[in-house]
């Protein structure tokens, strides 16, 4: 089964341009060298699943013309990639439905600690209404949640209502995690089919690579030409792009310390034909559609 994913953000924590740079790229005028926080919108067996939610999801959201979401997957823990979780009250109000969150324990541990009105028996009224599901290393299935709605009753909150009459059958697809480690810290990439999308990531250990055979497309972090300590630099991450050898390989979370984007595609089409890569490299940029 084949995959669509957008890129909603291709840059770093600070997003590009950074606050107060006056650097070429951050000056460009190139919309491509304009990048919100990583996020990716994949279409997959007839859901649409977000990966990350960091402090730019409405704006990426809004942007996108997105007005459901059947499940939000999370990476990690850190706010760049979760930091936009309370503005899922606009879905939960316009879709009539909690948002169901895929993540690792220590992420929910993270979530009730900086979300903790999200988690309190007597909420708050118009407090985000989640689902949230634990997942680890080994495959998991997303599923739609057909059985209820939420009703909002004003000023006191949500209740949740059966629906009445026949409820349609769930849509279902199974997720293939990628365990990754951000310097010390564990994260998870995912497959999607042909689709396979890492971000945040020091070191892939050699035996997720089978997990990562035959891809149209991958998706692979990086923010410098120098070694990083929680993510690849540009010459880790081609050399894992030649190892993985999907048909394209797409770099993201990207920072300002690379060139313009116009500059930058020819310095990596230079470098992988000096390396002879068989696959593709190329900057992602905000708004790019891959399939």
């Amino acid at each position: 089964m084949k995959a669509q994913l957008t890129f909603l953000g291709t840059g770093t924590s600070q997003g590009v341009p950074i606050i107060g740079c006056t650097c070429a790229v951050c000056r460009s005028r190139d919309e491509r060298d304009k990048r919100f926080r990583s996020s990716a919108l994949v279409r997959y067996g007839g859901m649409t699943i977000l990966v990350d939610a960091g402090p730019d999801f409405r704006s990426q959201m809004l942007r996108a013309g997105v007005g459901h979401l059947d499940a939000i997957l999370l990476t990690h823990n850190h706010k760049d990639h979760t930091g936009g979780l309370d503005d899922v009250r606009s879905l939960n109000y316009i879709d009539r439905k909690a948002v169901e969150i895929y993540c690792e324990a220590p992420v929910l541990d993270t979530l009730r600690r900086e979300y903790a009105y999200a988690f309190e028996r007597v909420k708050y009224p118009g407090a985000p209404e989640w689902n949230v599901h634990l997942i680890d290393e080994k495959p998991f299935t997303v599923r739609s949640n057909e059985g209820y709605v939420l009703e909002w009753v004003h000023d006191v909150g949500y209740r949740y209502v059966p629906v009445e009459g026949p409820v349609p059958e769930s849509k279902s697809v199974e997720i293939i995690p990628i365990r990754g480690w951000h310097g010390t810290m564990p994260v998870l990439g995912f497959r999607f089919g042909n689709i396979a999308y890492i971000t945040d990531m020091s070191r892939l250990e050699d035996d997720q690579l089978d997990k990562l055979k035959g891809l149209d497309h991958v998706t692979l972090n990086t923010v410098s030409y120098h070694p990083h300590h929680s993510h690849f630099s540009l010459d880790e991450a081609l050399a894992l792009a030649g190892r993985i050898g999907a048909r394209h390989t797409w770099l993201t979370h990207l920072s300002h310390t690379f060139p313009v984007y116009a500059q930058f595609c020819d310095e990596l089409a230079t470098r992988c034909a000096q390396l002879g890569l068989g696959s593709t490299v190329l900057p992602a940029y905000d708004g790019l559609v891959i399939a």
